[in-house]
């Protein structure tokens, strides 16, 4: 059996990291009544290089205990045309040398809907994780990576209910859809305690006890100077009240200084590695962001969440955890950080299946699809909450 997974951005380095881990530990071993013997299992890791910075990719490798990629596509940043593009090219000649039985795709990013095009024109199964999640904004690059991407995956793992119900719409085949779980999740339980104050000291001077941790990266964002200005503008305000540590994402810190912009008393920082990240996350009064995942793990780990965007792709944090969308309303933001700061932040629960187990799930059906297991095993023994 020969498994891709492709990465290209810096969330699928979390994602990925479970789903290899565990079909790691699954060769030549048999659970419960079903064999799965995968001594003859090849994983291949195909990094696309959308990100390139040490700080975006090589350190979240090292500190996920991701192997080094076995093919760096070596793409770097460009229009969305000339990125998905250049990974379709680059990619279709690995893929027909080495003949991989599925690749597996994470998230949302242009990787995933390249790779969903190579392969399903090359006749190479499709796996893809996160699948089902709609923000139903088109004028979203990554809505539509999603809407293909699932169009022409063969299987389809969900985080949550919804996801399920947005495929069933589409007219995706219910047998192909199995919901697994968060797998972010995953890596999230398995580094949270190397995470932990007592564990890793944050390297910023000064940190006070409480602050807003900010990120933002969204073009809809960062790319237009007057909505740029104005968010900057809302932080500056925030800052008087709670200071504010801000991560910037290369492309943002770039908008900011091409547009002349003021980040005042800001505690901008370099982009951190994924458990210096996690710490500060963790230990943040308020978290605002206009990031999917991290509108995800603040609600894993109950803290408040404050998103910079109209709507969310994952809804299952609004109902269930601890997001509340603020738009680019600055009178929002202020009331809402102004319960925040009283104490009466929104209080949330962790989704069903957001256990820490979903990389496994994922590895159970793969091995038991791939190696010949009898359908009706693998609905009910190895994954009872695949959808009806």
């Amino acid at each position: 059996m020969n498994i891709f997974h492709i990465v290209g951005a810096r969330p699928n380095f979390m994602k990925v990291a479970p789903v290899l881990n565990a079909l790691r530990e699954r060769q030549n071993v048999v659970r419960g009544n079903v064999q799965n013997s995968v001594h003859n299992l090849v994983q291949t890791l195909v990094h696309t290089g959308q990100h390139y910075d040490v700080n975006m990719s090589d350190v979240f490798f090292q500190q996920l205990g991701i192997p080094a990629p076995d093919v760096n596509l070596a793409v770097g940043s460009g229009s969305h045309a000339r990125q998905t593009a250049e990974i379709m090219i680059r990619l279709e000649p690995v893929v027909l040398e080495r003949q991989p039985d599925i690749a597996l795709v994470y998230g949302d990013v242009n990787s995933t809907v390249a790779t969903a095009l190579v392969c399903a024109k090359l006749g190479v199964s499709v796996g893809h994780v996160e699948a089902g999640l709609r923000s139903f904004d088109r004028t979203m690059p990554e809505e539509i990576n999603r809407l293909v991407t699932d169009q022409l995956a063969d299987l389809l793992f969900t985080p949550s209910e919804d996801a399920d119900e947005n495929l069933r719409k589409e007219g995706i085949s219910s047998d192909k859809i199995f919901r697994i779980g968060n797998v972010m999740i995953d890596s999230l339980v398995r580094l949270l305690p190397a995470a932990l104050p007592t564990a890793v000291p944050i390297k910023t001077d000064g940190l006070p006890e409480r602050y807003a941790l900010v990120t933002l990266h969204r073009p809809a964002n960062v790319d237009d100077n007057v909505r740029l200005k104005g968010i900057l503008e809302s932080l500056l305000e925030v800052n008087q009240d709670l200071a504010v540590v801000f991560p910037a994402h290369p492309r943002t810190r770039k908008r900011i200084d091409d547009f002349g912009l003021n980040a005042g008393q800001l505690r901008l920082l370099d982009p951190l590695p994924y458990v210096d990240f996690l710490g500060l996350q963790s230990r943040a009064t308020v978290v605002i962001t206009d990031s999917g995942g991290i509108q995800e793990e603040t609600s894993y780990l109950g803290v408040p969440c404050l998103t910079l965007r109209e709507n969310t792709e994952r809804p299952i944090t609004v109902s269930m955890g601890t997001n509340v969308l603020v738009g680019h309303d600055r009178e929002k933001l202020r009331v809402e950080l102004a319960r925040v700061l009283s104490g009466k932040a929104k209080k949330g629960t962790v989704p069903p299946l957001w256990d820490g187990h979903a990389g496994e799930r994922i590895a159970d059906i793969l091995v038991t699809r791939f190696s010949g297991a009898q359908k009706d095993a693998l609905a009910r023994h190895l994954n009872p909450c695949a959808c009806p």
